[in-house]
């Protein structure tokens, strides 16, 4: 088991001696021997003396020089992971020349090809595989970039910043020069050169300035960006006018590539992204990748400012970026579409990815305290958690204490990088509030589980509310704190009237109120209660935790039919639908009438589907087999599908003639993405998932949805239907030949096939084990990777916690054959483990053996054998 790395700790952290304020680069570049000429200013701001250490890994040093003089051989060391210079002066002007191999790059970090062009991966630390550097985030500096290459084969030219000038060189090559002046930590830098179809426009901002804007995509497939420019023009809008943050720059380039180990980089002015974040039209793209790429152009734009603008110390505390990017981004996405829907959504994915994770081995607070790779801490928690406590913190100082908070940390920081005490600070002068209890979420793992009881007082018509908090011990965490935690609460009668109470001491009745669980128990008193209320404590989701509120079924039924929270009124079912199968309701003559009850008020639900379309497509959906198994105390995979199979069959059975005419009605023509359609295809797919449950009433129509499919999105919807029925072997293998015959050569759209199929719940995985030896299967294109092995591991619970272990070997190979040229996204599968304690002996005894396979690989990598070794601990 490989043990050896060093571990970083954020209490070892101080400031570099030296700094480096300026860099030049020259890039002369050829995909297998780049040359790189850096020319920086450095200076010294530590202990007089000190050696200059650089980072650096897999260069080849060709000139060393300070001020014009070569360094002997004597007057440095290369290490393979650092360069030291023993010698230096406080002020010099230092000269590197490496070598590098963009085309033998399979990390995809640093400078690599892909698609025959050059790309950049610097974040966290690709910077020091391109050039010795300073690879920090707290050197700030401000880069111009000269790069010359053939112009036949390269003809487009981008760095970050600004371009100054451009123009033809010898022997058939053209150079560019960019000039960034804003100073920005090395994660930043990005170039790209090769042969794109452009797609340009401009954007004038709100003080008057014309911003050029450009994506580059593969040849040919300019026309289908339109959409991702749309939604930057929208970000760059919506920033001004609800953060009042102005683009600072005369041109914003995106760049698409087709091999990319995450979703999106935001590099100052040059944004790159994985394709399948960019392109999409109407045939080819399904709402959810409108969706994802309107969410991820905004984030990556939104990090102009928190991110690149205002950056990070040290990446301890890379949540002050990206979990407060991601709050902005959940901002912008529920003012573009439903607020009620976005926050179900992102309630979803925060408990379908974080929860686990903090349930789990890999459980680490929101800012870390120690790692050995960077790389696997782009988490779950940092991101989706943290921009739960940004949430948290609005709710608890108010809107315009939280705005002018934001203002002040713009006003104060600009040009810093800073630390979550820096950025706390300003909302604690805003508010006038001390936060240093609330700082406790960023150093605090695992998930809260709130309990919650009242007792009503029909006398005094008071309501009294105890409430509990508790969080289980986590790795290194043994003990907890209590935490902050806002509680959104309101009350409706059993009759689904809503009731005016006063907090007491208030003077003013409300129907919302907004309190804070600060102790491990409080109680609550509710004044001019003139019913017995049933309480709604998490309205809106104001809160990171696990809610056992105690209501019993007829209060979640009134709750689904009445409350005016829609996040309440969806959790009041899926919390119904989680206990009915965990109990195997569907099945037992005692929670038969239970089972009948729930499925009664989804037919409720049908029948008022057409008010919200989209919540409706919400509410129809089941909890999935990731979520029950997170739920269960031993899960038993075979058990809680053979349980929830029967829920679907009751309901698809009850509601089959609504269901129907919802999967039969014609959709609006011509496709738009827009949120109003979007729900009308959502509202069919979750149509056509229950009438799956009901082959003999069902099959029909979801093959003729897949038939006369208008859109991607009913084209996906149809076929993920025909995998889940029982006995639709033929059809399904009908329409997958069908969509490949079709799809064959668009690969993101063939992403999609190897998806589908990996996550079908009914075949045990042999479709997945089957397409690791199809010709279209690689482990070069991440897109592909994680269609088939993430798919897999993450959607296809019974196959890949199989009892005999054939789903743990399944991925574990393919992990073990990815690191050894991609161990960032190998070590980023190896997370499906994480929950493998949780399980029954014999499913622990293959996982164990699997992981330790992984963890004691001959040539395992950093990456891979820090989240092997974490796993097994």
């Amino acid at each position: 088991m490989r043990d050896d790395a060093v571990a970083v700790r954020l209490a070892d952290y101080r400031p570099a001696d030296f700094a480096i304020d300026q860099i030049t680069l020259d890039f002369d570049l050829h995909p297998d021997a780049t040359g790189v000429k850096a020319r920086s200013l450095v200076r010294r701001q530590g202990a007089a003396g000190a050696p200059l250490v650089l980072d650096g890994e897999r260069l080849e040093l060709v000139r060393l020089a300070v001020d014009g003089q070569d360094v002997p051989a004597d007057g440095y060391l290369a290490e393979p992971d650092r360069l030291i210079i023993h010698a230096v002066p406080d002020n010099f002007a230092l000269e590197i020349e490496t070598t590098i191999n963009p085309a033998g790059n399979t990390h995809l970090e640093g400078l690599y090809m892909s698609g025959g062009r050059f790309c950049t991966q610097c974040e966290a630390q690709g910077f020091r595989k391109i050039t010795y550097f300073l690879d920090r985030p707290d050197n700030l500096a401000r880069y111009s970039v000269r790069m010359e290459a053939d112009q036949a084969s390269f003809p487009t030219l981008l760095s970050n910043g600004d371009p100054i000038e451009r123009g033809e060189a010898a022997n058939g090559r053209h150079y560019a020069v960019w000039r960034d002046p804003h100073p920005k930590p090395s994660y930043l830098f990005a170039l790209v050169a090769g042969a794109f179809d452009h797609y340009p426009d401009t954007f004038t901002t709100q003080s008057g300035r014309v911003v050029t804007l450009g994506i580059y995509v593969d040849p040919g497939d300019g026309a289908r960006a339109a959409y991702a420019m749309d939604a930057l023009k929208r970000s760059m809008r919506w920033d001004e006018v609800v953060f009042q943050r102005e683009y600072d720059l005369d041109v914003f380039n995106i760049v698409a590539v087709r091999d990319f180990n995450f979703g999106a980089m935001e590099n100052k002015g040059l944004n790159v992204f994985n394709s399948a974040y960019v392109l999409a039209d109407a045939r080819s793209a399904t709402d959810f990748d409108f969706e994802a790429i309107e969410s991820i152009v905004g984030h990556e734009y939104f990090h102009n400012w928190t991110g690149n603008r205002i950056t990070c110390r040290d990446w301890f505390q890379l949540s002050l970026k990206e979990g407060l990017t991601v709050f902005r981004d959940q901002e912008f996405s529920a003012d573009q579409r439903s607020r009620p829907v976005q926050r179900i959504r992102d309630v979803k994915r925060l408990r379908a990815r974080q929860f686990g994770e903090d349930a789990g081995p890999l459980a680490h607070p929101v800012r870390p305290t120690s790692y050995q790779k960077i790389d696997n801490f782009y988490t779950a928690t940092v991101y989706e958690k943290g921009a739960e406590v940004i949430r948290m913190l609005k709710i608890l100082i108010g809107d315009e204490a939280f705005d002018h908070g934001m203002q002040l940390y713009f006003t104060r920081h600009d040009g810093q990088a800073c630390t979550i005490e820096h950025f706390l600070a300003c909302f604690a002068e805003a508010s006038g509030q001390d936060l240093s209890h609330f700082a406790r979420w960023y150093g605090q793992a695992g998930t809260p589980v709130v309990t919650a009881s009242g007792q009503y007082d029909g006398v005094a018509r008071t309501y009294a509310l105890t409430v509990t908090q508790a969080t289980a011990p986590t790795p290194g965490q043994p003990s907890k704190q209590a935490l902050t935690i806002p509680l959104s609460v309101g009350f409706i009668d059993a009759d689904g009237a809503r009731l005016a109470v006063r907090v007491a001491g208030d003077l003013v009745a409300r129907e919302d109120h907004k309190i804070a669980l600060t102790e491990d128990s409080s109680t609550f008193l509710f004044e001019g209660v003139a019913r017995a209320p049933i309480p709604a404590l998490l309205r809106g989701f104001s809160a990171p935790v696990i809610l056992r509120d105690g209501l019993g079924e007829d209060q979640r039924l009134a709750q689904m039919a009445h409350e005016p929270d829609a996040f309440t009124r969806w959790e009041a079912g899926q919390t119904m639908a989680r206990a009915l199968i965990l109990e195997d309701g569907a099945r037992s003559a005692g929670r038969r009438a239970a089972a009948d009850a729930f499925a009664d008020a989804i037919g409720k639900e049908l029948q008022r589907a057409q008010k919200d379309p989209a919540f409706a497509a919400l509410a129809l959906r089941l909890p999935d087999m990731p979520e029950l198994v997170q739920t269960a105390a031993t899960p038993d995979p075979e058990a809680l599908f053979a349980s929830r199979e029967a829920l679907r069959a009751l309901i698809g059975e009850r509601v089959a003639d609504d269901l129907l005419s919802i999967a039969t009605a014609p959709l609006p023509a011509p496709f738009s993405p827009d949120a109003g359609q979007a729900g009308q295809r959502a509202l069919k797919a979750a149509a056509l998932d229950l009438l799956a449950a009901v082959p003999a009433r069902g099959l029909g129509a979801i093959e003729a949805a897949f038939a006369q499919a208008g859109s991607m999105t009913e084209t996906m919807a149809a076929l993920e239907a025909l995998s889940a029925v029982e006995g639709g072997e033929a059809a399904f293998d009908a329409a997958l030949e069908a969509f490949y015959s079709e799809w064959r050569d668009q690969p993101l759209v063939i992403d999609k096939w190897f998806s589908v199929q990996a996550s079908a719940p009914r075949d045990g995985g042999k479709r997945a084990m089957a397409l690791r030896s199809h010709p279209d299967f690689t482990l070069k294109n991440p897109n592909r990777v994680r269609a088939l092995a993430s798919a897999f591991a993450v959607r296809n619970v019974r196959a890949f916690h199989a009892a005999d272990g054939s789903g743990y070997r399944f991925l574990a190979e393919i992990v073990g054959a990815l690191d050894a040229t991609n161990p960032m996204v190998a070590a980023r599968l190896a997370n499906a483990f994480e929950s493998w304690r949780r399980f029954d002996a014999g499913r622990q005894a293959h996982a164990l053996a699997a992981l330790e396979g992984l963890a004691r690989g001959p040539s395992v990598s950093a990456n891979l054998a820090e989240v092997a070794n974490r796993l097994l601990r």
